[in-house]
């Protein structure tokens, strides 16, 4: 009994039930190998799978509450690999961080990663954990310090660059933000939704760090709008960069009109361009916004916004 494949249009909530209630049967069926894995790997080959989806119920009973056939995955995972193995030790972490009722076992466990760290400076999964703790106790300052020294030694691990992104992002460090996220685009320049953000911390930095005439704030805008069009030219559906087509064009046209000025004049985009991308942007959205089957349901509900407000305007 295998976890059924993930649906494209399955919500992750409703997955992660159906995982967690399957849980129970799945370790029953599979009891001998997981407990006594030396004989099971002489009478079968090992399966990849099988110890993958160990993991991903474990994530599943601990989102669902179920400790106790987490527990159970946890126990699997570690007669197999060992309680030194790397990713079972993230997992581990990742188990005794959900059970944690107070700050004080939080703590607790911080200062355990900070041992094993000691003794491993580049165990990259509980360096992870280490992160992502400090992060969740708003220990903000010490997760960007610990995520530096992360990527000094593994300056191409993409997700750390994406999280040290967010960490700027929320200090309102807006170039460093945006840096990280060019990192991220070395290692995976198609990355369409890293296009897209990018162009979102660009647009948000433009109308908050700059007045109305300042001319960095209108080179933030035209940078962003080129992002979000990359964006979608690299995934013609995607529904946050058409979004954000939409929000920044809308916004070069108001800033014109404001100044009583054409386009020409006060943006590096002609009239004609940011007019086509506007209305391009308003098919797009339109379109999108009737295909929920496939489609994100808060962001096809944030594409409806956008076109309300439009509209009413």
């Amino acid at each position: 009994m295998v976890p059924p494949a993930q649906r494209s249009n399955e919500q992750p909530q409703a997955q992660v039930l159906r995982h967690a209630q399957i849980a129970p049967q799945y370790l029953e069926l599979h009891s001998t190998s997981a407990s006594h894995p030396l004989p099971s790997l002489i009478k079968q080959a090992e399966s990849v799978e099988l110890w993958n989806t160990y993991e991903q119920l474990l994530v599943s009973c601990l989102t669902s509450g179920d400790d106790k056939t987490a527990h159970m995955c946890l126990e699997r995972l570690t007669g197999r690999f060992g309680p030194s193995n790397e990713r079972v030790m993230g997992l581990k972490g990742v188990y005794l961080e959900a059970i944690a009722e107070t700050d004080r076992d939080l703590e607790k466990t911080l200062r355990d990663y900070e041992n094993t760290l000691s003794q491993n400076p580049v165990n990259g999964s509980i360096a992870k954990r280490r992160i992502a703790l400090l992060k969740s106790l708003g220990k903000h300052e010490e997760a960007i310090k610990a995520l530096t020294e992360l990527l000094d030694y593994a300056p191409v691990d993409a997700e750390a660059w994406a999280e040290l992104s967010e960490l700027y992002f929320m200090k309102s460090l807006y170039p460093q933000a945006v840096y990280c996220l060019e990192e991220v685009l070395l290692i995976f320049p198609n990355a369409w939704n890293v296009h897209a953000r990018v162009g979102e911390i660009l647009y948000i930095s433009s109308s908050l760090s700059a007045t109305d005439a300042d001319q960095s704030s209108d080179g933030s805008l035209v940078d962003a709008l080129h992002r979000f069009c990359r964006s979608i030219e690299l995934c013609d559906g995607y529904l946050r960069g058409w979004c954000g087509v939409k929000m920044a064009c809308q916004r070069l046209m108001g800033k014109a009109s404001k100044e009583g000025k054409t386009l020409d004049k006060t943006s590096a985009l002609s009239s004609k361009t940011v007019l086509d991308l506007d209305r391009r942007a308003d098919e797009a959205l339109s379109r999108i916004s009737k295909e929920e089957a496939g489609s994100n349901r808060s962001d096809v509900l944030a594409a409806r916004e956008i076109m309300s407000q439009v509209e009413s305007r």
